[in-house]
C-alpha cells in the first residue's frame, strides 16, 4: 500500500446535519458482489443492476483517504461492509491501514460468516476491533433457504467458535427476520446465544432497495418478537449503550445475557441516525434508503484530500434525510417517499 497523505489541519468535531445530527459512524461497502443469496438483500433470480467489476473496486488507499477526511469531521466508527468483504483478499491490509488513521477508535466488519473461520486471527491481528455476523436460522434446510441455497448453518457456528478463540468478544449476531419464512427461527436462535456472552439481535425485514419484493405484511413488528421471547425468558429494559445507537437493548431477567431489537419500520430511529456511507460503486450516500449518491471518486485520488473532506463537510450539512419516519408517518401520500429506483442494500451496505 501506498503511503497516504495526511489531512492537514486539525480534528474539527462532529459535524452537524440540518436536523442536528453529529456525524459519528462511516459504513463503507467494499464490494457489492456476495457468496450467498439472501432474500431480503440479493435474492436469486432476480436480475441485479451492473455489479462493480474487481478492477474498480475502491484501494486501500481510497479508503483510507476517506476515513481520513470522515474523522476530521468527527467520525469514530467505521464498518465495513459489502456485498459479502471477505470476499476482498486485501481486508486485512485495509483494516490494519483504517486503523492507522487518527480519531478512529472502532473497526468492525459485517460478514454472513462463511469465509470467516480462515482469517478470523488474520483479522484481530490486522487490528480488527469486532465482528458481526449474520446468521439468520439454526435449522439446516431454513438456512439454506435463508441463504439462496448457499453455504451451511455448521460452517458459520464453527466460524463463530473460531472468531471466539481470535479474541472477537462479545460478537454481534444479526438476524433479519420475515414473517412464514424464518421467524420460527427466533426461539431456538435465542435459545442458542443466550449464555453465550455475545449479543442476538433481531432486525426488521426492511424495504432495502427494489429487488427484494418487500411488502408490510412480511415484517415482524419488534414488539411482537420481545412479546415471544418474554413468554420463555422475561426480559428487561436497557438503556442505550452510546448516542445515536440503533438497536434498543435488553436483558434477560434470569441475567442469560443480552438481546437488541432493530426496528426501522415499527419504531424508526431517524432521529439519532449519525451516519455516512460510501457505496462500493464510490458514491457518497446519506441514508440506507437513498435514491442517488454523490460520486465521491475523483476526490480519493491523491491530493484532492482537503477537497474531499470539506465535500463531506458540506453534504453532511445539508441532510435531511429521514426516510423511515415519513414511511411510517400519517401524512398524505403525496408526501411520503417514494420507493421505487432506491440502491440496493448489496451496493451500500446493511
Amino acid at each position: 500500500m501506498n503511503a497516504v497523505t495526511p489531512l492537514p489541519g486539525p480534528r474539527t468535531g462532529p459535524a452537524l446535519d440540518a436536523l442536528m445530527r453529529p456525524l459519528r459512524d462511516v459504513r463503507i461497502s467494499l464490494l457489492d458482489q456476495c457468496n450467498f443469496r439472501c432474500p431480503y438483500c440479493m435474492p436469486a433470480g432476480v436480475k441485479r443492476t451492473a455489479m462493480v467489476p474487481r478492477g474498480s473496486w475502491l484501494s486501500p488507499d481510497e479508503v483510507v483517504r476517506f476515513v481520513q477526511a470522515a474523522a476530521a469531521h468527527g467520525v469514530s466508527k467505521v464498518r465495513l461492509t459489502g456485498g459479502e468483504p471477505l470476499l476482498r483478499p486485501d481486508l486485512e491490509e485495509i483494516v490494519a491501514a483504517v486503523a492507522t488513521v487518527p480519531g478512529i477508535d472502532d473497526i468492525a466488519v459485517t460478514t454472513n460468516g462463511a469465509l470467516l473461520g480462515k482469517r478470523a486471527a488474520s483479522l484481530r491481528r490486522a487490528g480488527l476491533d469486532r465482528l458481526t455476523i449474520s446468521l439468520d436460522a439454526l435449522e439446516p434446510s431454513r438456512f439454506r433457504e435463508m441463504s439462496g441455497g448457499r453455504g451451511s448453518v455448521g460452517e458459520v457456528l464453527r466460524a463463530i467458535a473460531t472468531a471466539e478463540d481470535s479474541g472477537f468478544r462479545p460478537l454481534k449476531i444479526n438476524c433479519v427476520v420475515e414473517r412464514d419464512r424464518n421467524d420460527d427461527q427466533v426461539l431456538p436462535l435465542a435459545a442458542h446465544f443466550r449464555r453465550s456472552g455475545h449479543v442476538l439481535r433481531f432486525i426488521e425485514y426492511m424495504d432495502v432497495g427494489n429487488c427484494n419484493g418487500w411488502q408490510p405484511g412480511q415484517v415482524v413488528p419488534s414488539a411482537e418478537l420481545r412479546t415471544r421471547i418474554a413468554g420463555s425468558w422475561p426480559l428487561v429494559a436497557l438503556p442505550p449503550s452510546r448516542p445515536g445507537e440503533v438497536a434498543t437493548r435488553w436483558r434477560y431477567a434470569d441475567g442469560g445475557g443480552e438481546v437488541g431489537f432493530i426496528s426501522s419500520v415499527s419504531e424508526p430511529f431517524c432521529g439519532g441516525c449519525n451516519r455516512l456511507r460510501l457505496g462500493a460503486d464510490g458514491r457518497l450516500y446519506t441514508c440506507l434508503f437513498a435514491h442517488a449518491g454523490r460520486d465521491l471518486r475523483p476526490l480519493l485520488a491523491p491530493g484532492s484530500e482537503a477537497a474531499l473532506a470539506e465535500r463531506l463537510g458540506a453534504v453532511w450539512r445539508v441532510r435531511a434525510d429521514r426516510y423511515s419516519e415519513l414511511r411510517g408517518s400519517s401524512s398524505s401520500d403525496a408526501k411520503r417517499p417514494s420507493s421505487q429506483g432506491r440502491v440496493e442494500m448489496y451496493r451500500v451496505g446493511g
